[in-house]
C-alpha cells in the first residue's frame, strides 16, 4: 500500500537510522491516509 500511495520503491543508502525514520514518517502518513474518511466525518461541526 505505501509503495502505491506514496512511490515509495527504493531505499537510498543514507544510513540506518535516516531509513528508519523515512520508513516510520511513511507507516504514519499512510495510517492517516487509510483513516481520512472517519477523521474528516468526526471533525464536522454540526448545529
Amino acid at each position: 500500500m505505501i509503495k502505491r500511495q506514496f512511490g515509495y520503491v527504493k531505499v537510498r543508502f543514507r544510513g540506518l537510522a535516516k531509513n528508519t525514520a523515512q520508513l516510520v514518517t511513511l507507516f504514519a502518513l499512510s495510517n492517516l491516509w487509510m483513516a481520512r474518511k472517519h477523521l474528516l466525518v468526526a471533525g464536522e461541526v454540526r448545529p
